[in-house]
C-alpha cells in the first residue's frame, strides 16, 4: 500500500469520525447508524496504520494488489449496510401502511357514528 494511500485513508477516517460525531451531537442520527459508521473509520484507520493487515487478508484471498482487497472490502461492506437500511425501510412502509389503514378505519367508523347520531 502507497504512503499516498495511506495518508488518505488515515484524512477520510478522521474525516467520517469528525462528521459523525458533529451529527451525533445534533441528534440527527440514530445510535445504531452511528455505530457503524466509527467502526468503519477506525476500521479504515487501523488499516491505514497497519497495512500489514491489509497485505496478509490480500495474500490469503489470492488478490494480488492490497488496493483491490481495499476495494473490494469496503464494497461488500457499504452493500451489507445497503441491504440492512433497505430491510428497515421496508419495514417502516409496512408499519406506515398499517398505520394509515388504521387510521382511515378509525375516521371511517367516526363517521358513520355521527350520521347515526344526527
Amino acid at each position: 500500500m502507497t504512503t499516498e494511500l495511506r495518508i488518505v485513508l488515515v484524512i477520510a477516517s478522521f474525516v467520517t469520525a469528525a462528521l459523525m460525531l458533529r451529527r451525533i451531537r445534533r441528534s440527527k442520527v440514530r445510535i445504531e447508524d452511528s455505530v457503524f459508521w466509527i467502526g468503519l473509520s477506525t476500521v479504515i484507520l487501523v488499516v491505514s496504520i497497519f497495512p500489514q493487515i491489509a497485505d496478509a487478508c490480500a495474500a490469503a484471498l489470492h488478490i494480488y494488489e492490497t488496493t483491490n482487497f481495499l476495494f473490494l472490502f469496503f464494497i461488500f461492506v457499504l452493500l451489507v449496510k445497503l441491504f440492512t437500511m433497505s430491510v428497515h425501510v421496508s419495514q417502516l412502509e409496512s408499519k406506515l401502511d398499517r398505520a394509515v389503514q388504521e387510521q382511515a378505519l378509525g375516521a371511517k367508523e367516526l363517521e358513520e357514528k355521527t350520521e347515526r347520531d344526527a
